[in-house]
């Protein structure tokens, strides 16, 4: 198994955790545009 080169410049997409809503964006947008729920980044792990 190899680990991913994550560039910290390129686009990542963020998910809604209130309303599912995903944008993507360059950095992390902190609030939902929507409902303003909190924001993750979908290519972070939740465990």
């Amino acid at each position: 198994m190899r680990d991913v080169e994550i560039d910290p410049d390129e686009a990542s997409p963020y998910e809604c955790f209130e309303c599912g809503t995903i944008i993507v964006a360059e950095d992390n947008p902190g609030t939902c545009p929507d409902c303003a729920g909190a924001m993750r980044n979908r290519w972070t792990a939740i465990e």
